[in-house]
């Protein structure tokens, strides 16, 4: 069959509403900001103490693999496809409009979980300085101030959102330099920690390969978030020119900010004091004798909560306005304010994380550990959903004629790449079968998924009947030919 030029845009047509009012710089700091949060500036402790220093940094660097593998399918799908909906909508399209439904809807619900944990964070943090002012009222405080910044206007909040990332990056250069003078002892004291942290007492590992292979799913949870950028999509600038040059830009700058990161934290910390720091990033800045040392970190902390939840707000929020469009959401969901943003999308997203925070204070070890439980695994499957999507475009892609060499941004060493991230993520997600403190998010999550799919094919057969998807246009949804 002759090679002929496709138009993408037909794959998965565009929903008019938003406005492609974001710029590079924005998209770039959107991903990171949702991906470097408080899980690597107080939970990598925990990472170090399980899988030892050396175990964390092959766990890091595996990590940064998959995350890389899974840009590199979503790279292609945004750029042909640039739609707010993002994987939800490749979903619906190149898997089942029930996967698409369920996609949705869980990773829906899981950044509603992360920013109520973000607005707690930030709150904890607040309370220390101001005890007399309790941690609710910080939480309401932040969800205002950041429903505010979603709902002026996108140019804003990626304005925002700009600079909340750009102090915690500033952060981890200092640090980086901070601790690489503690390594090689350029500090006051002259002496260098070298390398001996990674030879430990019981060796290499010292709690074992399979302490390190337990860790794995957290650390590519610590790397989600870079999957932002293909819901930002929906906003920005000429997407076809601008996110191959984003995504490239991501890639680079998480991996290395987050090696480096972690082999001085690795290299400046005995894992046997690891897991009890309340912030390793503070405690190696004190060892180098800089003042005010946890005073920095706190404030950086705190901005890196802000911004996580800002860019989960911004995330949830677009991902709900898509799913309107297909009838998977209620259509009130999908109403725009003389701005282009979706205002009620935006503040159902902020009313439910707060009342997560309430099952938080009336039933931890109850409601609000199966919530979070339930969720646990949905960053590995929506990874894992994207590599099924990036397979299917492109085989219907090439069927239809299309050229390889007319796609803007092309996935290398098609299928091998797409199926390596897949199977990397499934290993993640059953490594946690490991340990028996960590089944009960396999036993929580597995039903709630599976209950999720089914209530999408009901919901779409449903839709069917009722006529509001005539058969043709469903056809096409679907990829029936």
């Amino acid at each position: 069959m002759e090679k002929s030029e496709i138009n993408t845009d037909e794959f998965c047509p565009e929903y008019a509403g938003l406005r492609r009012n974001m710029k590079p710089r924005h998209l770039l700091m959107i991903s990171i900001g949702g991906t470097i949060g408080t899980g690597l500036f107080l939970g990598i402790g925990h990472t170090i103490h399980t899988a030892g220093p050396l175990g964390t940094v092959l766990a890091y660097m595996a990590g940064g693999l998959v995350m890389y593998l899974v840009l590199l399918c979503l790279g292609e799908l945004a750029t042909a496809m640039p739609v707010a909906g993002s994987f939800q909508t490749y979903a619906t399209r190149f898997i089942s409009p029930a996967a698409g439904f369920a996609t949705g809807w869980l990773y829906w619900m899981s950044w509603a979980l992360c920013i109520a944990a973000d607005f707690t964070a930030a709150g904890i943090i607040m309370n220390n300085f101001y005890p007399e002012v309790p941690i609710y009222i910080w939480c309401g405080i932040f969800a205002g101030f950041l429903s505010s910044l979603n709902l002026l206007s996108v140019r804003a909040y990626g304005e925002s959102e700009f600079w909340f990332a750009s102090i915690k990056v500033f952060a981890i250069i200092a640090f980086i330099i901070a601790g690489a003078g503690l390594i090689f002892g350029f500090t006051s004291n002259g002496q260098a920690l070298g390398t001996s942290n990674f030879i430990t007492t019981k060796g290499l590992f010292p709690n074992g390969i399979s302490a390190v292979l337990l860790t794995m799913v957290f650390v590519v949870y610590s790397f989600q978030g870079t999957e932002l950028v293909g819901i930002a999509a929906g906003e920005c600038e000429n997407p076809g020119e601008n996110i191959p040059k984003v995504m490239k830009a991501v890639v680079v700058r998480i991996i290395v900010f987050f090696w480096l990161a972690v082999i001085v934290l690795a290299a400046t910390i005995p894992f046997t004091e690891a897991g009890v720091l309340e912030s390793p990033f503070a405690h190696v800045f004190g060892i180098t004798g800089i003042p005010y040392a946890k005073m920095i970190m706190t404030v950086v902390v705190l901005t890196a909560a802000l911004s996580a939840g800002n860019s989960g707000l911004y995330a949830s929020s677009r991902l709900l306005w898509s799913m309107s469009q297909e009838g998977n959401a209620p259509a009130w969901c999908g109403k725009l304010n003389s701005r282009g943003v979706p205002y009620n999308a935006i503040l159902i997203t902020v009313i439910v994380a707060c009342a997560s925070l309430i099952t938080k204070a009336v039933a931890a070890d109850t409601v609000y550990l199966f919530l979070i439980s339930s969720t646990g695994l949905t960053g590995c499957l929506i990874w894992m959903v994207i590599a099924v999507c990036q397979i299917n475009f492109r085989r219907e892609y090439l069927s239809r004629g299309g050229a390889i060499e007319q796609l803007k941004f092309r996935t290398p060493l098609f299928p091998a790449v797409p199926i390596m991230a897949f199977i990397a993520n499934l290993v993640a997600i059953l490594a946690l079968y490991l340990a028996a403190e960590y089944r009960n998010m396999l036993y929580c999550s597995i039903p709630v998924v599976l209950i999720t799919y089914l209530v999408g094919v009901y919901h779409n057969r449903d839709k069917r009947k009722k006529g509001n998807i005539d058969k043709k246009n469903y056809s096409q949804q679907v990829g029936i030919k």
